[in-house]
């Protein structure tokens, strides 16, 4: 078998484990705001960024989404976890008219800053099953997500160039990078099971698709609202890159789930010419 960056050597391995890397603290903002506009900060390539393109991160798309959803006006910049105040993407640094030091916006308090600064606010749905269906997507397919990129066969096709090669040029970096989404990956799975098991994972994001099918079914929009909404955006952020060929999935298990339930195509396909028209 050809090794990979993400086959630790053990040697290495045991190091890490006994002398983690030292992690410094982020940077602080410039005292400088950017003066142009509203700036989100994602995870996405420089050209990715430059043309609005989705985020190929499912955090970062589900929110970039909803902003586009509530019609404010924005730019992204490529950024990463280490660059964000709260240690976590995707923030965004409002525009402001003075040289005072901006105050980010982390994405736990971006719905409600969208609702205060669209004119377009979107209210979510009032249906008593939001949240069981919202669990869905925050756990059975976000685990398989999760378990799918770093911990398959994927994570060299996928989260190696989307997330360690970029990061330097130095292989010793990019395999300690590696190595700790690796281990990163592994304990939040590990949370909410003994062991990790991959047909478990996958069985139960399945389920959950053929229940977000059933729940949509002839809507435009999920519960059955006029306008789209954070929900919406939610499931957009992982079934276009699910749906996404410019993704290099090599194990292909969760797309092709995806991808069998027309209606979700539909939906995905719905957003992306109305919300991303130049993709």
């Amino acid at each position: 078998m050809v090794p990979n960056i993400f086959s630790v050597p053990a040697p290495i391995r045991q190091l890490f484990d006994k002398f983690p890397l030292l992690t410094y603290p982020s940077n602080d903002l410039p005292h400088r705001a950017h003066l142009d506009g509203h700036v989100l900060y994602v995870f996405a390539s420089e050209d990715g960024a430059a043309a609005g393109a989705p985020s190929y991160n499912p955090a970062c798309l589900k929110w970039q989404t909803y902003l586009k959803f509530s019609n404010v006006d924005f730019r992204l910049v490529s950024s990463n976890n280490h660059a964000s105040p709260s240690g976590a993407l995707p923030f965004l640094l409002p525009s402001t008219d003075s040289s005072k030091a901006v105050k980010p916006i982390p994405s736990g308090k971006l719905q409600r800053w969208a609702m205060d600064k669209s004119s377009e606010a979107i209210e979510e749905p009032s249906d008593s099953r939001y949240e069981a269906y919202l669990s869905l997507l925050d756990h059975r397919i976000r685990r398989a997500w999760i378990y799918s990129i770093y911990l398959s066969p994927n994570s060299t096709s996928i989260a190696e160039p989307l997330y360690v090669l970029p990061t330097s040029n130095n292989s010793f970096v990019r395999l300690s990078i590696a190595h700790g989404l690796r281990r990163a990956a592994e304990n939040e799975l590990l949370k909410f099971s003994a062991v990790i098991n991959a047909e478990s994972l996958y069985r139960e994001a399945e389920d959950a698709l053929v229940a977000l099918e059933m729940l949509l079914g002839t809507d435009k929009w999920f519960f059955g609202a006029s306008n789209p909404s954070l929900f919406d955006a939610s499931v957009f952020a992982y079934t276009h890159l699910l749906m996404d060929r410019r993704m290099d999935w090599v194990e292909t298990r969760l797309p092709d789930a995806a991808l069998q339930h027309k209606t979700l195509v539909k939906h995905r396909d719905r957003i992306l010419s109305a919300y991303f028209p130049s993709m």
